[in-house]
């Protein structure tokens, strides 16, 4: 029964890969393959062989179509277009615990009525509020929302659309995983109206905010509240970015969420409390045994933990395998480990068939059968703390080549961090947190707090080692490596483990793709609203403008560029290049300078411009005339003038920095935000130098920009707009489309294509690669 149920998983996860779904009429090949159960299981080895393949086959194809109904009803919960952006009036309930913004709150809403005539809303969406503007200026009809509170809201929505890059998370993915059809602001002009203050059948949610409130109040000011908040309730919406890079470089952060092993303790913890109870009462256990009583107890607290917890992947898998064994204990039978994370697998995989695309998922259900497989039908009882290197070392040694894949980077101390953090944060930190949820019970957070930070302190220490980084593997290197550590957890004594050292080799000595001297590879990244054009030669990057910022922890730096950067193999930064003093150009500059090396920095910001601080060794000025080669690639700078920086006055967009990148294949003219003055400017100055093969489009495609006389002179066979999504600018502009396409240039813009990869190659024709075509998924939108 496990390899059907993991044939059944497997068929799930490969409709989770298709562009598109399949035609159901299919779904009567599933009778045929199920006609193997009536072949003879005791036969010819022929035809044994052939019926075991014939039943995974049924059991693969039965996953694929079960995850595709449940695919269609999704898809069937879809935003109109016509409805975009369009004020609709809804009514209904605050589905989850509201995360507080910056500027407002982000929370889930459950649709139970649509009153604009005619107006169609999915059920389920996620809705923004704001209290401040862009400015900074306070709404004065802003609300506040709580959870499980029912509201008359005038809102407007967008499909949900996100930024596609390769080695980054695709957060399309993420929303329709959690059924989120539809995303939208509050409007702040409309009409609003609470109409039921707690609606009960969201008691869950409306217990989590109070635990959430309660925290804030306690430790208010205090660096860990975000971190308790998310092992007491899952809220880890306040945990600083500075906090995750920490517990990421040292292997941890499968503990900063309801992992579990907090599960388990927490339900072992209730379990030997009500067996010593109850077991000291007659009148109890002649009414109950106290063995079973201690189960019930036990499954029960795990139940609750999780549904408190919002129910992730993690506490979901540790719940059903606590079911599973307290129903063999309540009815006295028995079952190997491994049927019970098998069923646990189905169980979670049946109810959420997208649980496949998380990374939890993998790595929860990976570490549990690494420790199974380790440290099971192995000869006498090993020293406990030998066990317990045993166990970190088997799941380190499992997870790193699905690490790898996932992110591009392994812990290299965090068999010691866990060893640390796992018996602190499971046994102490987390019943303390859990224990100050209750009212009267402050001293408990405030120890739990104390832990915490003396757990941070010593971390910060391990976190100076380095971390293994590369480019990301294969998935073939990454299986055949995690056939190496399957044979490298053989028990001692087995012939030629040292094999499995040699199958890992594939995926931790990935060499990344480069291109040959004189080739050109230029990768336009997609940011959303903003620019951000990695310009690699054979033995050189350049990274041109850095993306907006989103908030004060969020940047395109480090959600977007830091690990598409890694994922490609690129470690440094030869020169980055800020065009000029946009939040859409330089927003993610800051933190991608504290990931990336960079050796120089072109700019027409000031030297003394906070972005740059620390930085005065490598700060070069964009001026027109400088020039370098680059492995047969030459670099120039066309604009801003010498005599631009003297102007105090001038608007930032006028000392854009434009760079022409040319090699025997083809070239690049990259130009930022300029606009028509200095398109004139460049015509009457370096007019010899516009012609390019590829063109990002000035200034996102706005009127401001893109003269037609420019447009002539730079004849591009291919023009670049980068911008985002139903962006408020309306960029780009419809006659300046047609602009271009008048001049027979081919067009693309970055929310449709997602990364646009573009490769010059000496004698061989421009190649264009769209991501969001090669990468296709049957849940993106058109």
């Amino acid at each position: 029964m496990r390899l059907n149920i993991l044939a059944f998983v497997a068929g799930v996860l490969c409709l989770q890969w298709q562009a598109r779904l399949p035609d159901m009429a299919w779904v009567w090949a599933l009778p045929l393959l199920a006609s193997a159960w009536g072949l003879p299981s005791k036969s010819l080895p022929i035809i044994r062989w052939a019926r075991r393949g014939l039943l995974l086959a049924f059991w693969l194809a039965l996953g694929f179509f079960y995850a595709a109904f449940f695919a269609q009803q999704r898809l069937s919960q879809q935003l109109p277009t016509a409805w975009e952006g369009v004020d609709v009036s809804v009514v209904g309930v605050v589905a989850s615990l509201p995360v507080t913004a910056e500027r407002g709150q982000r929370f889930e809403f459950d649709v139970e009525k649509v009153l604009t005539a005619g107006a169609s809303v999915p059920s389920h969406i996620q809705l923004s509020t704001y209290t401040r503007d862009f400015a900074g200026h306070i709404l004065p009809n802003a609300i506040t929302v709580h959870a499980g509170q029912r509201w008359q809201l005038t809102v407007r929505l967008r499909r949900p659309h996100a930024n596609q890059n390769p080695h980054v998370m695709d957060m399309e993915a993420v929303w329709f995983a959690r059924d989120i059809r539809a995303l939208g602001t509050v409007r702040e002009r409309g009409l609003h109206e609470l109409i039921t203050p707690q609606v009960w059948q969201y008691a869950i949610d409306i217990t989590r905010e109070r635990i959430a409130t309660r925290f804030d109040t306690v430790l208010a000011g205090e660096p860990y509240t975000g971190v308790l908040k998310a092992l007491a309730i899952g809220d880890q919406s306040a945990i600083p970015v500075a906090q995750w890079q920490l517990y990421q470089r040292t292997g941890i952060t499968h503990l900063i969420s309801i992992s579990g092993l907090h599960v388990t303790m927490l339900s072992g913890l209730m379990f030997a409390l009500v067996y010593a109870g109850w077991r000291r009462s007659s009148r109890l256990t002649l009414w109950l045994p106290a063995r079973r009583a201690a189960v019930l107890a036990g499954a029960l607290t795990a139940l609750g933990y999780v549904l408190l917890a919002g129910f992730g992947v993690p506490a979901q898998r540790t719940l059903y395998m606590l079911w599973v064994v307290a129903l063999l204990l309540w009815s006295g039978r028995t079952l190997a480990p491994t049927r019970i994370l098998a069923w646990a697998l189905l169980v979670v995989v049946l109810i959420d068939p997208w649980a496949v695309m998380a990374a939890g998922f993998w790595l929860s259900f990976g570490a549990v059968a690494a420790l199974l497989f380790a440290t099971g039908a192995r000869v006498g009882d090993a020293h406990w703390l030998r066990a317990w290197w045993q166990a970190q070392w088997a799941v380190t040694l499992a997870l790193a080549p699905v690490l790898l894949l996932l992110f591009g980077q392994v812990s290299t101390v965090s068999p010691l961090a866990n060893a640390l953090a796992i018996p602190l944060v499971s046994f102490l930190i987390t019943p303390l947190a859990l224990l100050g949820s209750l009212p009267q019970m402050d001293w408990a957070l405030h120890g739990a707090h104390s832990l915490m930070a003396a757990c941070v302190w010593c971390l910060q220490y391990m976190a100076n080692l380095p971390m293994w980084t590369q480019a990301q593997p294969a998935v073939w290197q990454v299986l055949l490596a995690l056939a190496g550590a399957v044979w490298l957890l053989l028990p001692r004594g087995f012939p030629a483990r040292w094999l499995g050292v040699v199958w890992m080799l594939p995926a931790l000595l990935v060499a990344p793709a480069q291109p040959q001297p004189g080739v050109l590879w230029v990768d336009v990244v997609d940011v959303g609203q903003g620019l951000s054009v990695l310009v690699r030669t054979a033995h050189h990057a350049l990274l041109f403008d850095t993306g907006p910022q989103y908030n004060s922890t969020a940047d395109t730096g480090n959600r977007i560029l830091a690990p598409y950067l890694r994922g490609e193999g690129v470690t440094k930064l030869d020169a980055l290049v800020l065009s000029h003093d946009d939040n859409d150009h330089t927003g993610g500059a800051v933190s991608l300078l504290q990931s990336v090396p960079v050796a120089r920095i072109y700019t027409s910001l000031p030297v003394h411009h906070s972005i740059l601080a620390g930085t005065a060794a490598r700060f070069s000025q964009c001026r027109a005339g400088d020039a370098w080669l680059w492995d047969d690639v030459r670099f120039q700078v066309l604009y801003p003038t010498l005599a631009s920086y003297a102007e105090v006055d001038r608007k930032d967009n006028h000392r854009s920095c434009v760079i022409k990148v040319s090699s025997a294949g083809g070239s690049v003219l990259l130009t930022a935000d300029i606009e028509a003055e200095d398109e004139r400017y460049l015509l009457a100055n370096a007019a010899s130098e516009l012609a390019a093969n590829l063109l990002i489009a000035p200034h996102h495609g706005s009127r401001t920009s893109s003269t037609p006389d420019f447009i002539a002179a730079v004849a591009p066979k291919l023009t670049i707009f980068t911008v985002g999504y139903q962006n408020r600018f309306g960029h780009p502009r419809g006659d300046v489309v047609a602009r271009y396409a008048q001049a027979d240039s081919a067009l693309a813009r970055s929310d449709r294509a997602g990364l646009v990869a573009v490769k010059f190659a000496p004698k061989q024709q421009m190649q264009v690669t769209y991501w969001r075509q090669q990468q296709r998924r049957y849940w993106w939108g058109d």
